[in-house]
């Protein structure tokens, strides 16, 4: 995004049309986050390991074309400025026979029934089949790398219970910057409805590797706070959030469905300076939620 973390407006009115990023508040790094309490024992609720030949349909379902309908007018670019169209073609989501989901994105040469894009790519959601507030949320994700890519893994609300975007929440578990592979984000985005939204975002560097590499990505979410992991570390913590008019936890008490992407363009890392990175992959070799024990 803009240096001002500026999330276009329009994209505030659809939350099922959100992207993993934007609205205005806090980026400070947390060096030394909050412990999360030690005896949570997790008991497995839902997952995705891929082994099948075809992608499991009663897990998944896809948001399709460039964008979305707002009040009969159509916003392009998922309100991101996006350059890519999200199909369900084999050509951009598939499994690979190996136990991994394989979302690619591609350089388009001619239009197609999604529109006449420069680039496809995939965007998979439990949206309608699975949601759940509180509990474990990991993956195991290899990243591409290169300018103008933007892979995501995030939660949304299954229904905005206090309103449109960002009042109902987000919750971003991973987000990467292709032009930067040893940083990924991990970002709530929380307070009113937009304009009056904000965000808290928190950052994990990389020191021996990179997102090119299979990394374990994940959220521990209680009742009280929200912690980001990557391979088992602990790097960030957050537990002061609010939405307006509405009493703490909220809006985070609410259950949430899955969403993993991969965009190219768009505001969070620009135009890609060369089509020589493509076809990029996202490689996700499984995903798992838990939720505590009671």
């Amino acid at each position: 995004m803009p240096n001002s973390k500026y999330k276009l407006s329009l994209i505030g009115f659809l939350s099922t049309a959100l992207f993993a990023c934007g609205g205005g508040g806090s980026n400070q790094q947390v060096l030394t986050p909050n412990p999360p309490p030690e005896d949570i024992q997790w008991q497995l609720t839902w997952s995705d390991e891929f082994n099948d030949s075809q992608l499991d349909l009663n897990k998944w379902t896809f948001d399709i074309g460039n964008g979305f309908l707002l009040n009969q007018q159509y916003i392009a670019g998922w309100g991101n400025n996006e350059l890519q169209a999200y199909t369900n073609k084999a050509a951009n989501v598939r499994l690979n026979g190996k136990g991994q989901l394989i979302i690619q994105a591609l350089v388009e040469g001619s239009s197609d029934q999604y529109g006449n894009y420069n680039y496809s790519s995939a965007r998979l959601k439990t949206q309608g089949l699975f949601a759940q507030a509180y509990g474990r949320f990991e993956a195991r994700i290899k990243l591409p790398v290169g300018q103008g890519l933007w892979p995501a893994f995030w939660l949304m609300p299954q229904d905005n219970v206090y309103g449109t975007w960002a009042a109902s929440g987000e919750i971003d578990i991973m987000e990467a910057r292709g032009s930067n592979p040893s940083q990924v984000n991990g970002t709530i985005h929380y307070g009113a409805q937009w304009p009056n939204n904000t965000y808290s975002e928190r950052h994990y560097l990389f020191t021996d590797s990179d997102i090119s590499e299979f990394h374990v990505y994940r959220i521990d979410w209680t009742p009280q706070a929200i912690y980001w992991y990557v391979d088992d570390q602990l790097y960030a913590s957050q537990s002061a959030w609010y939405t307006q008019d509405h009493a703490y936890p909220a809006p985070f008490n609410q259950d949430f469905y899955m969403i993993m992407n991969l965009a190219v363009g768009g505001n969070y890392d620009g135009k890609p300076k060369s089509n020589e990175i493509f076809p990029a992959q996202m490689e996700v070799d499984y995903i798992r939620v838990y939720q505590a024990r009671p």
